[in-house]
């Protein structure tokens, strides 16, 4: 079945969104004050799979991460994160969505200050590539963070109500972010299960797109890693918003051999 082209363009751009929700290092305490039920359960999700706190306490992470589009074509990267200033690290042993025209192993970082690129081991400084870079960098941190993220100032909760999807019953949320410019922002809708309290999917638009009456859906699978949940599995695509998804094939992402507290510094995320 063809993958659409656009849908492709489309979900760059909503990782491209992504990541210019970044806010600054905050230790996320628990509370016991919500704005509503929405930014409640949102919470207690939040808890369920593992705070920023706990994030802040393990350090860093490192990874394979493996991105699969329809068309056979994919990246898989080692990925290194240091939580506390977000720094970022991908080595590509594969690089067929990100330029395919390089052979060899491709490095990118974010020490914190600059973003960086290497070609078997020689640095690159083609502006064009440094703004990929700059792009990947911290997106690929934010879906890693997306969760503990929904608990960032400038975000607004509403409870929509239950839904059964497949003999399971969900608590649906949607949030949006603040605009200082009035600018539209993109919209999350959480089915989060009243049974395990994890987001088994959720819907999202991608507004600096101009993609808002059509969302897609991602669906996730968990492992728990040293006492966290961890959405290492995830597929998505086209949807409506009564999450039903459109006959166009799924575009598949994994996280595996996940470890934190490698004994990582900011010296190893330098070019």
């Amino acid at each position: 079945m063809k993958f659409s082209l656009l849908t492709t363009i489309v979900l760059s751009v909503f990782l491209m969104s992504c990541k210019d929700k970044k806010q600054p290092d905050v230790v996320q305490e628990k509370t016991s004050t919500f704005e509503n039920k929405g930014h409640e359960l949102v919470s207690n999700m939040v808890e369920k799979v593992g705070n920023y706190h706990t994030l802040l306490k393990k350090k860093n992470v490192v990874y394979t991460y493996t991105y699969q589009t329809p068309d056979g074509k994919a990246d898989v990267s080692t990925e290194k994160y240091l939580f506390n200033g977000e720094l970022s690290y991908g080595a590509y042993q594969k690089h067929e969505r990100t330029f395919p025209d390089l052979e060899g192993l491709m490095e990118q970082g974010y020490d914190g200050s600059n973003y960086w690129l290497k070609h078997n081991g020689e640095i690159v400084n083609d502006s064009i590539r440094l703004k990929r870079v700059a792009f990947n960098r911290p997106t690929n941190f934010y879906w890693f963070t997306m969760f503990q993220k929904l608990l960032d100032p400038g975000l607004n909760y509403e409870y929509i109500g239950e839904k059964a999807v497949n003999n399971t019953t969900y608590n649906v949320v949607k949030i949006t972010f603040q605009s200082n410019d009035e600018k539209p922002t993109d919209t999350y809708q959480l089915y989060i299960n009243k049974n395990t309290l994890l987001v088994d999917q959720f819907l999202f638009t991608v507004a600096d797109f101009g993609v808002m009456e059509t969302p897609f859906l991602m669906k996730l699978q968990y492992e728990e890693i040293d006492g966290m949940s961890i959405p290492t599995k995830r597929q998505y695509k086209k949807s409506t918003w009564n999450a039903d998804v459109s006959e166009e094939p799924w575009i598949h992402v994994t996280w595996s051999n996940i470890k934190f507290n490698n004994g990582l510094t900011q010296d190893d995320f330098k070019k």
